[in-house]
């Protein structure tokens, strides 16, 4: 190293030091101190007046008063800086503990996320399997039942000869296969629902003759029905059998659910793009905490052995085959400002058949 970058290497260093506040904080006051108190002296040396009082004061006010005065700025200064630097290495060192808590759970909720993902596979696969369980167990059923059927039904043609107790034995099989085989028939229908398999055959349907006709099969005249018709119903896009089945759900629950003796209303309101049949009873209404669960599977407005029979399919399905359509089905409960029965009501919307849907949306 030649000696020239020697001394600037040094001049450097020299520098730096001089620089740190360590140091500056004292040897500036120190500097200007001796600078003033060296000005001074050089200025006023020969004069006869050097000592006097006035001279000796302006020595202490720029020699001593002013480098003071400076040093404490400095050590405010030097104060302040180093309270900087303290906060930066605390903001330093809370970043890299944020950063090391940030990677230690990022790496918990992705294991967390592994496993619920795998749990969900797994229950997925669960849920695939019991669908196709039952699937299978509803699909080997129906042709025996059927047989069934078949037999009571030629039994019941030739029961002139037989005692009042074996018809009636016989009637009530019958009207039990038929439960049976109703139930059958809905499994299937929710299974390939569920599945996407259940064929829609999409189309203009009237409201008035499905009505009618769902409430003879499922009222017949046993039950008073409350009809608020108007005069012109435009027929709904929808799958004629599928939609009759709604309203049969529909009138099966209000029947199960209202005592023998009260009405079954029935109101039907044209909008200006759908219809909306309102099936409306005189039960027990349904509570506010089961409401949002009513169209779950497999559950029922009431439980215990005073419930009425059921299996908790009428309703789910119903919503389901509503929402293939393009259709809602909703609840309102209590419909009736009656606190001893307060009712419920279902509402079916369809759309209206001039205001045709693209088949797309149905697929």
């Amino acid at each position: 190293m030649k000696y020239s970058d020697q001394i600037k290497n040094r001049f450097q260093s020299a520098w730096i030091w001089f620089l740190d506040l360590d140091v500056l904080e004292w040897a500036l006051p120190i500097i200007l101190a001796i600078t003033a108190i060296g000005f001074e002296l050089a200025g006023h040396w020969q004069e006869a007046e050097l000592w006097d009082a006035s001279h000796i004061s302006e020595i202490i006010v720029f020699g001593t008063v002013g480098p003071i005065i400076i040093h404490r700025l400095l050590v405010w200064m030097h104060g302040l800086m180093n309270a900087q630097k303290q906060a930066s290495a605390e903001i330093v060192a809370l970043n890299r503990e944020l950063e090391a808590k940030v990677v230690e759970r990022t790496a918990a909720l992705e294991q967390r996320n592994t496993e619920l993902d795998k749990a969900n596979h797994e229950l997925q696969k669960l849920d695939e399997m019991k669908s196709e369980f039952v699937s299978l167990v509803s699909h080997e059923l129906r042709a025996p039942l059927t047989a069934l059927n078949g037999g009571l039904e030629v039994a019941l043609q030739s029961t002139d000869n037989l005692p009042p107790a074996a018809r009636r034995t016989l009637e009530a099989m019958m009207d039990e296969s038929a439960r049976l085989t109703q139930f059958v028939q809905t499994i299937l229908d929710v299974s390939r629902l569920e599945a996407g398999r259940l064929t829609l055959n999409l189309g203009p349907v009237a409201v008035a003759p499905i009505l009618h006709r769902a409430v003879e099969i499922i009222l017949g005249t046993r039950r008073e029905v409350k009809w608020n018709l108007p005069s012109e119903i435009p027929p709904v896009w929808a799958d004629e059998v599928h939609y009759e089945q709604i309203i049969r759900n529909l009138l099966l629950n209000a029947d199960k659910y209202s005592p023998p003796e009260a009405p079954i209303e029935i109101n039907v309101h044209v909008n200006v793009s759908d219809i909306s049949v309102d099936v409306a009873d005189y039960g027990a209404g349904i509570a506010p905490e089961a409401q949002e669960k009513i169209f779950e599977r497999f559950l029922r407005g009431q439980t215990g052995e005073s419930a009425p029979p059921g299996w908790g399919l009428g309703l789910y399905f119903a919503k389901k085959l509503t929402e293939a359509q393009g259709g809602t089905l909703t609840l309102h409960s209590p419909h009736w400002p009656k606190p001893n029965a307060p009712g419920s009501s279902f509402s079916n919307v369809m759309p209206i058949a001039s205001d045709e849907p693209n088949e797309s949306d149905h697929a």
